[in-house]
C-alpha cells in the first residue's frame, strides 16, 4: 500500500483540485515517466538545455494556465487561469521530484512575473498574459555580481532619453533564464534622480540587439546568466514601477516566489527517499539486511519524518499565504520559514539517507546523485539562511508574547486567485504584524510526550526573551543572534506542524516520532547557543537549563519504522 504522505507517480491522483488543475498535473507527471530515468539522468549529465520540456509546457499552455491572474486571463477558454497558491506548491514538488533544473526554468519565470503583475501598466501585463500564451519564459533581473542582491547599490543606469523614455546600460548576473526569456524584469535607478524616488523596474526583451548575453555562470542545465544591456531602449510603456514603488516591488516578488523553494526541496527528497530506502533494504551486510542495523533504522526513520514535518508545515503555510490580506500579514514570518527552515531540513534528510547509502549516493545511474548536489542550493536561493534567519527574528517577541485573535483558517485548496500577493503594499511596517496564539495548536496535542516535552522548551523560550533577551550590544552580534533565531524557528515549525496534523488526522505515531527529533534540535540549538562567545551567564544558565531529553517508546518507533521499511519498491522510476 502506497504511502499517502509521501508523492507517489503511480498511485498521484489531485483529486483535490479541478479539473483542469488535475489533468495539467497528471500530463506534467507522466510526460516525465514516459522520458524515462535514463533520458533525464543523461540531460542532467550533459547540461542540456530544457526545450522539450518546456515545450511540453508550451503546449499544455502550463504556464500560461497557472501563472496568468484570473484578472490578465478573462478572455474566452481562459476560465482556468489564475495564480493559485496550493496548486503552483503541487507543481514545485513534482518538479523537485523530477529534478530541479526543470523547476528552476518555472521558478525564475514567476519571480520575473512578479514586477509586471504588480504594476499598474496595463500593456506591460497584456504583454505578458500573451507571451505566456505563446510558451515563453521570463526572467528576474535583480542581481548584480558586485553587489549580490542589494539593490540599494544597483549600477543599471537609466539615462532619460529626452522623449520620455530611457536608455539603460549595465549588467547583471545571476539572471536565470537570462537566455531566452521573452520579458526581463529589470531592476535599475535613473541617473538624473537622487535616492528611491530614482529606482526604476522595466521590462527588456533578451531577443533585443542591445541585450547581451555574457554566459551561463553555473555548469548546469540551469541557464543562470549575466547579461548586459548597452544603449537598451526603454521607452515609456517598458516602465513598470518607479520610485519606492520599484524597491517594494522587488521585496514582494521575492516573498511570492521564495515561496516555492520549499515545495521543491519536498520533492528531491521523496524521489531521493525511494530510492535510498529500496537500495538500502535489499543490500545484504553480514548475511542481514542493511536496514536490519539499529543506526540504519534510526536515520532512515529520522529522514521519513523530518520529510513529513517539511510537507505539513509547508501545506498549512499555503493556507496562510492565500488567506492573507492588508489586515493579516502573518504569512511574512512563515514565508521566510519555508524558504529558510525547510529547506535546511530538506539538507538534513539528504545528510542522513546518504549516511545510510554511503558510495551508492554517488552512482552515475541513481537521482539520488543529483538530489545531493541539488538541495544545497535551495538554503542559498532568493535570500541565504542567514538572511532569513534575520528576518524571522523581527518577528520573535510579537509571535512568542503579543498574541491576538484572528478567525482560524481554514484549508484553502479551492479554485480561488490569489490577488493579493500583487497587491502587497509597502514593504515595511514589520513590526506591526500580529499573530494568532501558537499555545492551542500544542495543547491540542498535549497527550503525546514529545509535543509536551517540546512545549516545555517553548515556555522556556518565552522565558529567555522575557527575562535574558540580548541587551544592545548583543544585538549587534549577529552570530548570537542567529542561534536564538534557531530557537524562535522551530517553534514555529512545530506551531503549524502541529494545525496541519489537526486538520488532516495525521498518524500520532508518526506526529510524536517527529517531535523525539524536534526536542534533540531544540536542545541542539540551545547548546550552541551556551557557547556563543558574547552568551551571559544568565543565558548560558538558561541554555543548559532548557535542554531535553526526548521521550523514547520503542514501540512507536517500531511502527512508525514499518512505514518507512514499506517504501521499499514503492516506487521506481522507468527507464
Amino acid at each position: 500500500m502506497a504511502d499517502q504522505l509521501l508523492f507517489n507517480p503511480r498511485t498521484y491522483d489531485p483529486a483535490h483540485f479541478d479539473a483542469e488543475t488535475r489533468r495539467l498535473l497528471r500530463a506534467t507527471v507522466d510526460w516525465f515517466e514516459v522520458r524515462g530515468k535514463r533520458q533525464l539522468i543523461e540531460d542532467y549529465r550533459t547540461r542540456a538545455w530544457l526545450g522539450d520540456f518546456l515545450g511540453f509546457a508550451a503546449k499544455e499552455n502550463l504556464f500560461a494556465t497557472f501563472l496568468t491572474p484570473s484578472a490578465a486571463g478573462e478572455g474566452e477558454g481562459e476560465a482556468d487561469k489564475r495564480w493559485d497558491t496550493a496548486r503552483i506548491a503541487a507543481l514545485n514538488e513534482i518538479l523537485g521530484f523530477y529534478g530541479l533544473d526543470y523547476w528552476y526554468a518555472w521558478q525564475v519565470t514567476i519571480l520575473g512575473l512578479g514586477p509586471v503583475w504588480q504594476s499598474d501598466n496595463a500593456a506591460a501585463r497584456e504583454r505578458a498574459a500573451q507571451l505566456l500564451a505563446q510558451g515563453e519564459v521570463f526572467a528576474f533581473g535583480l542581481s548584480e555580481k558586485t553587489h549580490g542582491a542589494d539593490i540599494y547599490s544597483t549600477d543599471m543606469l537609466l539615462e532619460p532619453d529626452g522623449d520620455g523614455g530611457f536608455r539603460a546600460t549595465g549588467s547583471k548576473y545571476y539572471i536565470g533564464n537570462g537566455n531566452a526569456a521573452g520579458l526581463v524584469s529589470v531592476f535599475g535607478r535613473r541617473t538624473d534622480v537622487d535616492g528611491p524616488d530614482g529606482y526604476v523596474f522595466f521590462a527588456a526583451d533578451s531577443r533585443h540587439p542591445a541585450y547581451h548575453l555574457v554566459k551561463n555562470v553555473v555548469d548546469s542545465s540551469k541557464f543562470v546568466s549575466e547579461f548586459r544591456l548597452e544603449d537598451y531602449p526603454v521607452r515609456a510603456e517598458d516602465v513598470l514601477h518607479t520610485g519606492r514603488a520599484a524597491f517594494d516591488a522587488a521585496l514582494n516578488t521575492v516573498n511570492v516566489g521564495k515561496f516555492n523553494l520549499c515545495t521543491a526541496s519536498i520533492g528531491i527528497c521523496e524521489h531521493a527517499m525511494y530510492e535510498a530506502v529500496t537500495h538500502a533494504h535489499n543490500r545484504v551486510l553480514y548475511g542481514r539486511p542493511v536496514t536490519a542495523f539499529p543506526h540504519v533504522r534510526r536515520e532512515l526513520t529520522d529522514a521519513y519524518v523530518r520529510l513529513v514535518g517539511m510537507k505539513l508545515f509547508s501545506d498549512r503555510a499555503v493556507d496562510y499565504f492565500r488567506s492573507a490580506g492588508p489586515e493579516d500579514r502573518r504569512y511574512l514570518l512563515f514565508n521566510p520559514m519555508t524558504k529558510m527552515k525547510v529547506t535546511t531540513e530538506g539538507e538534513k534528510v539528504i545528510d542522513l539517507m546518504w549516511d545510510v547509502i554511503a558510495a551508492k549516493g554517488f552512482e552515475k545511474d541513481n537521482y539520488f546523485a543529483q538530489a545531493a548536489v541539488e538541495i544545497r542550493g535551495l538554503p542559498k536561493l532568493e535570500g541565504t539562511v542567514h538572511v532569513n534567519l534575520a528576518l524571522i527574528l523581527k518577528f520573535m517577541r510579537s509571535h512568542l508574547l503579543d498574541p491576538t485573535s484572528y478567525p482560524d483558517v481554514p484549508t484553502r485548496l479551492d479554485a480561488a486567485d490569489d490577488s493579493f500577493l500583487f497587491r502587497q503594499g509597502p514593504a515595511r511596517g514589520l513590526g506591526s504584524v500580529r499573530f494568532h496564539d501558537w499555545r492551542p495548536a500544542f495543547e491540542a496535542y498535549a497527550h503525546l510526550p514529545n509535543v509536551a516535552r517540546l512545549r516545555e522548551q517553548a515556555d522556556a523560550l518565552c522565558e529567555f526573551v522575557t527575562t535574558a533577551a540580548p541587551d544592545e550590544a548583543q544585538s549587534r552580534d549577529l552570530d548570537l543572534l542567529l542561534a536564538v533565531g534557531q530557537l524562535f524557528a522551530l517553534v514555529v515549525h512545530a506551531q503549524l506542524v502541529l494545525e496541519q496534523s489537526r486538520l488532516t488526522g495525521l498518524d500520532e505515531d508518526v506526529l510524536d516520532e517527529l517531535f523525539a527529533v524536534l526536542v534533540r534540535d531544540f536542545s541542539s540549538h540551545a547548546v550552541e547557543l551556551h557557547g556563543k562567545d558574547s552568551a551571559t551567564p544568565q543565558q548560558q544558565e538558561w541554555a543548559l537549563a532548557a535542554v531535553r531529553r526526548p521521550v523514547v517508546a520503542p514501540e512507536r518507533t517500531d511502527r512508525v519504522w514499518q512505514r518507512v521499511e514499506a517504501l521499499s519498491g514503492a516506487y521506481e522510476m522507468a527507464q
